[in-house]
């Protein structure tokens, strides 16, 4: 099967003008057809308290009310998806900004409400992901951009976590490729002492997971990650990496950051 690959990018990338230019640079010299899924790091807390709007967090999630929402599509769907398809256009990569509700390519469910109410956010399942339709997109020459703002299927927009995008995206992407997921964030991977670089751990296994979480390697918000990018391999993904935006190209010789595997 062709390769694909999967990249998602926070907001150490995104906030940053000059990391964000040098990781569009390594995504383009990145071989093979590529999917890039991105969130919105300040930018929308930012452009919220500009309007007046203070950003509602509960346990590190946002609390996405009508006027949150308003601020998330603008900036997600509308600033940093736009700023960033112009600028792989530039760097001779022919992408193509997307919602979830262009093409229908991601339909989500309102998270329901048991003890918060988190508002307008969505909520993904296995069918959730139109594969056929990115798929077209990917035949055609195109690099599918995708943001994190979804819909319902009834016209509501909704926001919906980048992580979990990704990962959707890779299971469903699958069924037609051999299919890679890339996590890039602030570290160089996982780490033994989160205070060390060179501690990198190279590579997991899913035996190994619980191992490492009882010795205190994995902790914190890597575990839900981790657990997550497992679920992935579990369900087709080949491998998940965790690692540094500033070294995407080491994926070439696969020596970026900690990879997963079953």
């Amino acid at each position: 099967m062709e390769q694909l690959t999967i990249v998602k990018i926070g907001g150490n990338v995104i906030d940053n003008s000059a990391n964000l230019h040098r990781f569009l640079v390594d995504f383009t010299a990145l071989p093979g057809k590529k999917i890039l899924v991105h969130g919105g790091g300040k930018v929308a807390t930012e452009m919220g308290i500009s309007l007046g709007i203070e950003a509602k967090m509960v346990d590190g999630r946002r609390i996405t009310d009508i006027e949150t929402l308003r601020v998330v599509t603008m900036v997600y769907a509308g600033l940093i998806n736009k700023n960033m398809v112009a600028q792989l256009q530039a760097k001779g990569c022919n992408a193509i900004g997307l919602t979830g509700a262009d093409g229908n390519i991601i339909q989500a469910v309102k998270r329901p409400v048991v003890t918060i109410d988190y508002g307008f956010v969505g909520d993904l399942d296995n069918s959730s992901i139109a594969s056929g339709t990115l798929n077209s997109l990917l035949q055609a020459g195109l690099t599918p951009t995708l943001c994190a703002i979804t819909h319902d299927g009834d016209g509501q927009l909704l926001n919906t976590n980048a992580d979990t995008i990704a990962s959707a995206v890779a299971v469903a992407m699958s069924a037609h490729y051999e299919t890679q997921l890339v996590y890039c964030f602030e570290k160089k991977g996982v780490l033994k002492d989160v205070d060390d670089e060179s501690s990198l751990v190279h590579e997991i296994k899913s035996s190994e997971f619980e191992g490492l979480k009882e010795t205190g390697v994995v902790s914190g918000g890597m575990i839900p990650k981790l657990h997550n990018a497992f679920e992935a391999i579990k369900n087709g993904v080949k491998a998940v990496y965790i690692g540094q935006a500033d070294e995407l190209l080491q994926l070439k010789e696969n020596n970026f950051g900690t990879r997963l595997i079953s």
